[in-house]
């Protein structure tokens, strides 16, 4: 162990409210302090930079990079990127000589780029998406260079704050997502004509809605069964929504390369219905949600609706799934266990360049 704190900076591209601004909210807020001085650069500023410092994490907003890595003086730069060439990121770190850089590619995309060559270390989001990554390039990955992490969940509050007497019977669904066309899928939206026609008193509650929703549900007269909702910016807002509905309907034809929501509304003892991507497209979905374990796999939209329904008339079926999926949230994606393998893998790095303070 180091006799003073690691100065840890990691970096991003925006501190909005996506998933990726909040992953690393929770890395940098759940360092051990004793080990570690985190702090946050990102050239845009956003709602997340507030809560950031008021957890005690300096923030440096601006231009930049260069600049912070000068003042702040860190001996690992965390990039938090979705994989692919960024040299106005890379540059800065390769000129102020970081000792050590480790990047969570979020995507998990290549980058052949000269500039890559600095990062010392990949974490991946998912098993999948590393499978993925070795499968392109063709040949096994050194894991002494590339690795994968779990995203880390607040599982303790989400669990703690969920309804524990939730009735799983109540024909309600919830649909979670950032406001934009690339995290939807027609299935979404082409399940509900079918599922409306069976269950006549079916709600579905969205966060994230887009135009082609809103015209989808006003084009075949469903006002009365879908409402939208403005996104939530805490986990609070998260399971105060997620305590209204019965399951969480995923579905997004690009897929997850891990599935934040998935994960939270697991942490919550909720059943997720989803669907497989195809091709090589993201699928870390199904390494959440197991068929009939922590929710159902539908490959259509007519198996989406009877899925749904399944669970509304099933709930005892419902429940055994939620509280599996609750398990295996608090099992592999506790915030708390993923920081401390976070801190495993900075330390192993720092030892193995020979640098101690």
């Amino acid at each position: 162990m180091t006799a003073s704190p690691v100065r840890v900076l990691h970096v991003i591209k925006s501190l909005g409210l996506g998933g990726t601004e909040k992953v690393m909210q929770l890395f940098v807020t759940n360092l051990d302090p004793a080990r570690f001085t985190p702090a946050v650069y990102s050239p845009v500023d956003g709602p997340r930079a507030a809560q950031i410092r008021a957890a005690g994490v300096d923030t440096y907003i601006g231009p930049s990079l260069l600049d912070t890595l000068k003042r702040f003086r860190p001996q690992i730069v965390h990039l938090h990127r979705a994989g692919w060439p960024e040299p106005n990121l890379l540059v800065p770190l390769k000129r102020f000589r970081v000792p050590v850089v480790v990047e969570t590619n979020v995507f998990g995309r290549d980058d052949p780029s000269p500039q890559a060559g600095i990062i010392d270390h990949t974490l991946f989001v998912s098993r999948f998406c590393l499978a993925r990554y070795a499968h392109v390039l063709g040949e096994p990955l050194s894991p002494d260079r590339y690795g994968w992490l779990y995203n880390p969940v607040d599982t303790d509050f989400l669990a703690r704050t969920a309804a524990p007497d939730r009735d799983f019977s109540r024909p309600v669904a919830g649909r979670i997502s950032r406001p934009d066309p690339g995290k939807w899928s027609r299935i979404a939206l082409d399940f509900l004509p079918g599922l409306v026609r069976d269950v006549p008193d079916f709600r579905y509650h969205v966060i994230g809605g887009i135009p082609e929703a809103v015209d989808f549900v006003r084009t075949h007269r469903l006002e009365r069964n879908v409402l939208f909702h403005d996104q939530v910016e805490t986990d609070a807002g998260i399971a105060a929504f997620l305590d209204g509905v019965s399951v969480l309907a995923h579905a997004n034809d690009a897929g997850e390369s891990f599935g934040l929501a998935i994960a939270e509304a697991m942490a919550c003892g909720l059943p997720v219905v989803t669907h497989p991507s195809r091709g090589m497209r993201d699928n870390a979905q199904l390494e959440l949600v197991e068929h009939g374990v922590t929710g159902l796999v539908a490959r259509s939209a007519e198996e989406y609706a009877r899925a749904l329904n399944y669970l509304f008339s099933h709930p005892d079926e419902a429940r055994r799934m939620g509280r599996a999926g609750r398990d295996k949230a608090a099992r592999l994606f506790r915030m708390q266990t993923i920081a401390r393998r976070l801190e495993a893998v900075y330390l192993d790095l720092l030892r193995r360049k020979g640098i101690t303070q």
